[in-house]
This record gives structure tokens, C-alpha cells and sequence, in this order.
């Protein structure tokens, strides 16, 4: 789990929005698609941006992914997003797709853009058209304001219970940078390469190719490390823009200051993350699962994904039951290398497993750590030195109840 360090002087902005960066407005309606919420978002940049994106690995990408790839590959940047909630325009054929262009093309002519200056995003329902006339209407009368990013953060939500946002600033060259994103997910996560819908706004200059780098690393350490069914959807992606009116030097491997701004987006990153695993459909507790002693980073973000994306450790997480043979069992299939007599569990601070046995332990004292908010469970495999970390949730008998009636 990345910290927020002196050396870099990285600052959270409390109550920060994804238009706090320099030069970002957005916008959010109810067009119709939904019975009363938002469902229907706008984000612009005054200038065309540095764009990066990263998209699930499903074998069936949704049309507006593939909209938006081609946007992206066609000059490598980016200057709107338009997203609506409800309907996933996935799985829906040649029409599917001449409707995300028909929404591409809505906002492009609206505001004399490029056509591939301009992504699209959908989230929802499977298999369903998108209802035109409805996508229309909110291309059309979304006002855009630097002071509307509430609108367009809750008009991307699905069966989530609230807004996810993070913000984070950091001297650059002297000059003030802000990092900022806004996502909705809360089930079918189980990413592989991104997850969810998230945005991702910074005022700082850096090319393209330099914030897809920047950009895949910290998707690896976060998004990619949470899960909440072990589902992946048709749409996932992440989109970051980059529209360089903080003035400095352009960011790459080679600044003197790469590291700070890495860190920085990575820490907007984590707690998006975070915070849609907390927000998981029916979830009560976030599950924090940290491994040390790996024979590199990767097999602990191994461990770390397996243990807490386990239906039996979710289910005793819920229970409060702090059943250790649950995450053994889960470390015990993991695909990395583990030896038993060396491994340790503790549950919060509290030593429950150590090399091949179990520990005394207070089972009162696991009961009020499995009663917090977040339950953290620490696995030590005394095996090398890579370290990793994974968030989740517990699963509870509302999952099953949101996702019965998930059409209805």
C-alpha cells in the first residue's frame, strides 16, 4: 500500500473533485435512461490532453471501447468524454456500434471537436440498444461548469451507494500539479488490465506516451488489485487526461521529479480503488490483504488478489468468524510459490498461523478486529523480499438480492 511521503511533499485535497485540475469542466443529467438519477456525464478539457487508457481484457469490449481505442489511436489525444449510466451498449452488434459513434459524433458537432477528439463510455445493462433520442437529449442540454463535477460523478453510478473521487497535489517545477479521478464500480470486479469506468484529470504537462506508462504501472498496484465477485465486465476501463496548463516541464522517465508525479497518480488510483471495493453490492467491511516475503512483488499481489477475492475468507469476514484455515486455504491454491512451514497469518496484529501450525490467539480480541470497517489480514511468507498488497469486500446476502434482480 503506497503512503503519502515527506520527500515528495504530495498533499490530498480534501473534498477534490475531477475538475479540480487546471482547465477541466463537467457536467451530469437525467436524460431518461434511468428512472429518476443522473444518467448521462460530460467531461471536457479547455485543450486538447495528453490521453492514456487502459481497458478490460474481455474477449467482448463494448462498442464504446472500441470507439474510443480508435479516437486515441488516431492522434493520441483527447479533449471530452461522454458517458451515460444504465445500458452497457455491449453485446449489441452493428447497431451497438454506429451508436457510439452517433454519441461520439453528438458532442463532437456541439462543440466544433474533432470526432476523434472525443471517447465514449457506457455502463449498465448487457445487451440492450441505447435509446437514442435519450442520448440526444443529454448531449444537448449537459451544462459544463468547473463547479458541476458532482453532476457528472454520480450520473456514471450504477448499483453504487455513492460517490468515488480522490485528488492529490504536488509541486512540480515550482508549480502547483493536481491529480484528480472520479469511478463507479461495485460489482463485477475482478479486473485484468483495468476495471470499472474511471477518469482520471491532471493539469500537468506530460506527453501521451510518457502518461500510459505512468499510468499502467499504478493500474497494476491498484486497480488491478482489488475484486468484489471475481467478475469482469465488457466496458472496464480507465481513461486518464493530461492537459499540460500547469506549466511545467514536461514529465517523463528522465525529470528530475517523475517518481512524485508516479506516486501521486498512483495514490489517486488507490483510493478509487479502495474505495469501490468498500463499495462492493452488499458489502459491510473492506478486506485489506497485505503479503511480505515473496519471492518478488508479482507472487505477492498473487497471494495477496487469491486470499481476498476467496468466497469462504468474504463470507467469514461477514460472519466475523476468524476462521485462519479460510485464507490458508486460499494461499494454498495460489498460482505463486509458498512454503507452509514458513508462512505466518496474523489477523490485525494478532499471530493466528505460523510455520505449519496454529497460534494461540484472542478470539475476542479477532472478533472486534473482524467487527471494524476495514479487516486487515497480514500474511508473512518469509521467502524473499517482494511485498504486495489487495483490497476486497465481504460477501453478504444482499450481493445475492442486487444481483437476482440486477434488470429489474
Amino acid at each position: 500500500m503506497i503512503q503519502i511521503t515527506d520527500a515528495h511533499k504530495i498533499s490530498k485535497v480534501e473534498n477534490g473533485t475531477l475538475t479540480s485540475p487546471k482547465g477541466f469542466m463537467s457536467g451530469g443529467l437525467h436524460c431518461g435512461l434511468r428512472r429518476a438519477k443522473k444518467d448521462y456525464g460530460l467531461l471536457m478539457s479547455v485543450q486538447p490532453a495528453s490521453v492514456a487508457a487502459v481497458y478490460t481484457q474481455s474477449h467482448f469490449q463494448a462498442p464504446p471501447l472500441k470507439v474510443t481505442q480508435e479516437s486515441i489511436a488516431s492522434c493520441n489525444k483527447i479533449q471530452a468524454i461522454a458517458v451515460n449510466s444504465a445500458i452497457a451498449n455491449a453485446c449489441t452488434g452493428k447497431e451497438g456500434l454506429e451508436n457510439a459513434y452517433k454519441m461520439r459524433e453528438l458532442i463532437a458537432e456541439r462543440y466544433e471537436l474533432p470526432a476523434d477528439h472525443v471517447a465514449v463510455a457506457s455502463t449498465g445493462v448487457i445487451g440492450q440498444q441505447l435509446e437514442m433520442d435519450k442520448i440526444e437529449y443529454g448531449s444537448q442540454n449537459v451544462q459544463l461548469s468547473k463547479e458541476n463535477a458532482h453532476d457528472f460523478q454520480q450520473a456514471i453510478l450504477t448499483t453504487d451507494t455513492c460517490e468515488k473521487s480522490a485528488c492529490y497535489q504536488i509541486e512540480i517545477d515550482g508549480e502547483t500539479v493536481t491529480v484528480a479521478g472520479a469511478a463507479k464500480g461495485s460489482g463485477m470486479i475482478h479486473p485484468n488490465m483495468a476495471t470499472m469506468l474511471g477518469f482520471i484529470t491532471t493539469d500537468a504537462a506530460i506527453g501521451s506516451t510518457h502518461l500510459q506508462t505512468a499510468l499502467s504501472l499504478s493500474i497494476e498496484k491498484t486497480f488491478n488489485q482489488i475484486t468484489v465477485d471475481g467478475e469482469t465486465s465488457t466496458n472496464d476501463m480507465v481513461l486518464t487526461m493530461a492537459n499540460g496548463t500547469v506549466e511545467n516541464n514536461p514529465l517523463s522517465p528522465e525529470h528530475p521529479q517523475w517518481s512524485a508525479f508516479q506516486e501521486t497518480l498512483q495514490l489517486v488510483c488507490e483510493d478509487l480503488a479502495k474505495k469501490i471495493a468498500k463499495d462492493g453490492e452488499g458489502a459491510t467491511k473492506l478486506i485489506e490483504v497485505n503479503v511480505t516475503g515473496a519471492h518478488t512483488n508479482e507472487e505477492a499481489r498473487i497471494v495477496a488478489k487469491k486470499v481476498v477475492g476467496s468466497s469462504l475468507v468474504k463470507t467469514a469476514v461477514y460472519g466475523v468468524d476468524a476462521n485462519w484455515g479460510r485464507i490458508v486455504g486460499a494461499i494454498g491454491h495460489s498460482e505463486a510459490k509458498v512454503d507452509a512451514e514458513h508462512c505466518k497469518i496474523y489477523i490485525e496484529s494478532q499471530l493466528v498461523f505460523s510455520d505449519g501450525t496454529p497460534s494461540p490467539f484472542s478470539e475476542k480480541q479477532a472478533e472486534e478486529d473482524m467487527s471494524k470497517e476495514t479487516v486487515t489480514i497480514n500474511i508473512e511468507l518469509q521467502e524473499g523480499t517482494g511485498s504486495g498488497t489487495a483490497w476486497g469486500c465481504d460477501l453478504t446476502y444482499d450481493y445475492v438480492k442486487i444481483n437476482a434482480s440486477y434488470r429489474t
